[in-house]
């Protein structure tokens, strides 16, 4: 995956270098006009539907992102901080040199045509929005120690993000569990789901008991999620619970009633960065995208990606 075009067209901002706190102002008394269609840098992005490699304007993909990843009826200030969150990881990608994708193995993005059957009706007013929350913060990307962050994000938490490197287990000083309470607003916050007991003991490899609690959880995160659990004689993480059964979330409780299973969990996702439903909570509260992401990413800065492109 590359950026194409002269890297003296690839923003907007006048001074290559400026970087400012997360939560501080952006200069915007230095932006002039976008520049000319013709002149955009592109993203290769590797199309799932067709295997096949297509050039899109960075910051229509921004917007693509955007409406992939978040819902269009979220406060303008949440989709602004996502859009950040996306063009940071774009940046990332390009600096290691790596092809992209439009599926979560990278995140993902809709084309406009994507667009018109998600929002059917709404669609006119979401991609406006959008594009605006992409356009407003152009040229913006997240930096820790002058380097561009891995800026992950997910749907919702259980009330507080998770370290870094206590489900991926490798730490970064940006990725610290940091309070989400926003999240109990979510309606994907508490879930229960039903699985058959015989394909979780295949899955998992054990026997559960006849009814009852299963499993002793032995370990919490940081972020109270499940760290470690015995079942039987087994030990698990709850990252491999969660992914080899393809639960929510790794905060859950395992009960068994006869031949079912029985799961609640909270959250949506590894809770790792940004709450997306927290960083919509944080918005409808007065806060803005600089606010959202200091508070999810805490330690950063807002700097402008061209001064590492001209590296």
């Amino acid at each position: 995956m590359l950026l194409k075009k002269p890297l003296s067209a690839f923003f907007f901002i006048l001074i290559a270098a400026i970087v400012v706190p997360a939560a501080g102002l952006w200069l915007t008394e230095q932006q002039t006009t976008r520049p000319p269609a013709d002149e955009e840098p592109t993203v290769d992005v590797v199309r799932s539907g067709t295997q096949k490699t297509e050039s899109v304007p960075l910051e229509e993909y921004v917007a693509g992102v955007v409406s992939a990843e978040m819902p269009g009826s979220f406060e303008k200030e949440a989709l602004k901080a996502q859009a950040v969150a996306a063009r940071t990881f774009i940046l990332t990608q390009t600096l290691k040199g790596l092809d992209v994708t439009d599926t979560v193995d990278d995140q993902v993005f809709k084309d406009e045509e994507d667009q018109k059957k998600m929002w059917g009706s709404d669609y006119k007013e979401n991609k406006e929005k959008i594009e605006a929350a992409a356009r407003e913060t152009e040229g913006e990307v997240l930096i820790y120690n002058d380097e561009p962050i891995t800026a992950a994000f997910f749907s919702s938490g259980n009330g507080q993000t998770e370290n870094a490197e206590e489900y991926w287990q490798s730490a970064e000083p940006y990725l610290k569990s940091v309070a989400s309470p926003w999240d109990a607003a979510a309606p994907n916050f508490e879930q229960e789901l039903v699985l058959p007991k015989q394909e979780v003991e295949e899955k998992l490899n054990i026997s559960l008991p006849a009814s009852g609690s299963a499993g002793t959880i032995v370990k919490k995160t940081t972020g109270g999620r499940v760290g470690s659990l015995v079942i039987g004689e087994k030990s698990f993480t709850g990252r491999e619970i969660r992914e080899t059964l393809g639960l929510p979330s790794a905060d859950f409780e395992i009960t068994v009633s006869g031949a079912d299973v029985i799961i609640k969990t909270k959250g949506y996702g590894h809770g790792v960065g940004m709450s997306q439903y927290g960083a919509n909570g944080m918005a409808k509260e007065g806060k803005n995208y600089r606010d959202i992401t200091a508070h999810y990413y805490p330690g950063t800065m807002i700097a402008d990606a061209q001064a590492f492109l001209s590296r």
